[in-house]
């Protein structure tokens, strides 16, 4: 059978924005193939909000999660492997679920870890994403 994640982050996806919520992924930065904004990933994370408020053409199917959405109003196309989300939840109240971490073959180890650039605030204005860390917007 095929994996259930994809299914579940649909499903969920859908009960978040039913019930009048913000859905937030949180996602493994260093899975392979990942595409996010670097200077927003801190720990090798990135929390992003991926509300239809915030993101445009999004798109989650048994592969992927992508969308186009701006950060510091600079658009980006994002690619998120289904693999490397690790939680959908309400950013309202931290109802959704959590996924094991995978293992995969190109784990960064320390020294990769440290070439990552440093995490930078998110700037005010016109954002349509929100940074977020432990569960608190910055």
């Amino acid at each position: 059978m095929t994996s259930s994640k994809p299914y579940l982050i649909r499903a969920i996806y859908e009960w978040i924005a039913d019930n009048g919520c913000t859905p937030y992924i949180s996602v493994d930065t260093t899975f392979p193939g990942t595409d996010v904004p670097k200077q927003y990933i801190v720990d090798n994370t990135i929390t992003l909000d991926i509300s239809s408020e915030a993101t445009h053409q999004l798109l989650i199917d048994n592969e992927a999660v992508t969308f186009k959405a701006r950060f510091g109003g600079v658009g980006h196309d994002l690619y998120i492997p289904i693999s490397a989300v690790v939680a959908i939840y309400a950013q309202e109240n931290t109802q959704g679920m959590e996924f094991p971490y995978e293992e995969h073959e190109n784990y960064l180890d320390e020294t990769e870890q440290a070439d990552l650039p440093e995490a930078i605030p998110a700037k005010t204005g016109k954002l349509q994403l929100k940074v977020i860390s432990g569960g608190k917007e910055q």
